[in-house]
């Protein structure tokens, strides 16, 4: 039995921090992530998709991205199985009970709204652990399986679950943490097989047979490998699991960083960003290190802002960003400053050595002289 888990669909997400142009393709991209799933499933002989909780990225979305997200379902040629998750839960509000979702949801997609064992395929059943408020007071995938037996021979169930496993959570007392001693216990004394998980959006393997697939397309530059789908294999009769990775995602959110400190380096930064390819559906944060002359510096913002040109977003890290500025005498030399200009240029070059927080500002100020002085603004 051949099965595709997935998760973290979020369709709908914001991308806040994209700018205005690139937030559609980022939508878009979420949604033909679901048909690329659908071809998938065809392509490799699955019998069913499991999303594991927050398909939809809240409860109050336009019906639009409602009937979009059944059009791309539309051309997958088995069931798809929603989960309900902290996104998405089956409160009063949920989207799951709205008209535009229960009047054109397709036929082959089901909800799991209860942890009655759901049988998707003959001999296979799914047992679901849905939301039903943002703040669970407990471990549902626990209640879930509170009355579960022994699977008979020959069937197979699998427990679909939403949330942060103990051994993840940094948020220890948090009493909707999922007890991952537990899970194991469930599959040691044969009363599951296969643990699909959702919330953390990188793939990662919690323990044999317990996985969280990931989100299919990036949704954080903190994630460590988004994207995927799975690709898992059980035997009904041994109960052994494969599990394939399966890369799907085509949208990257990456982190750059380098220590320039002189012209030669800002120019090695444009060749790494040259060499990116895909730029339009690649966000970039930079951690820039170091002490620029001001030419140098005027030279780096040129070629960001060509980029940010063709990238989805190239932003600065400033948490982790540490780059000065320095009026080099040479840098200066041949443009020809005097009078106000030249008393403008003597005080920001102090100001911007001062230890205090206008140092950042007259660095910047610096740059702008430069490339107005060089410009013969």
């Amino acid at each position: 039995m051949r099965f595709i888990a997935t998760g973290d669909w979020q369709l709908g997400m914001t991308a806040h921090f994209l700018s205005a142009e690139a937030r559609p393709r980022f939508h878009r991209a979420r949604l033909d992530a679901v048909s690329r799933i659908g071809a998938l499933a065809a392509e490799m002989g699955a019998e069913f998709v499991l999303v594991c909780g927050d398909v939809f990225e809240t409860n109050q979305l336009d019906r639009a991205i409602i009937a979009r997200t059944f059009e791309a379902l539309a051309s997958c040629p088995v069931p798809v199985v929603l989960l309900p998750g902290n996104h998405d839960p089956l409160d009063a509000a949920s989207i799951y009970d709205s008209s535009a979702f229960t009047r054109r949801v397709p036929a082959h997609v089901h909800v799991l709204r209860d942890s009655e064992p759901f049988e998707v395929i003959p001999g296979t059943e799914i047992v679901g652990a849905p939301w039903f408020s943002k703040h669970p007071q407990g471990d549902l995938v626990a209640a879930a399986a509170a009355d579960l037996t022994e699977v008979a021979p020959g069937s197979v169930r699998i427990i679909a679950g939403h949330g942060a496993v103990s051994v993840l959570n940094p948020d220890r007392d948090s009493v909707a943490t999922i007890d991952t001693d537990h899970l194991r216990t469930l599959l040691r004394e044969n009363r599951a097989q296969f643990i699909a998980l959702g919330d953390r959006h990188a793939t990662y393997e919690v323990a044999e047979r317990i996985w969280y697939p990931g989100a299919p397309e990036v949704t954080s530059r903190r994630e460590d490998d988004p994207g995927n789908v799975l690709l898992v294999d059980i035997d009904p009769d041994t109960h052994e699991a494969e599990v394939e990775k399966v890369a799907l995602g085509t949208w990257t959110f990456t982190v750059v960083e380098a220590d320039l400190n002189s012209a030669d380096d800002v120019d090695a930064l444009e060749q790494r960003l040259n060499a990116v390819a895909d730029k339009d559906k690649t966000a970039v944060w930079l951690v820039l290190r170091g002490t620029l002359p001001t030419a140098a510096k005027a030279r780096l913002d040129e070629i960001l802002e060509h980029f940010t040109d063709l990238f989805a977003l190239v932003s600065w890290w400033e948490r982790h960003t540490d780059l000065a500025v320095i009026a080099a005498d040479e840098d200066f030399a041949d443009l020809g400053l005097s009078g106000y200009l030249q008393e403008t240029l003597d005080e920001l070059s102090a100001r911007a050595m001062a230890d205090d927080d206008s140092a950042l500002a007259a660095q910047d100020a610096l740059g702008l002289l430069y490339r107005f002085a060089r410009s013969n603004s």
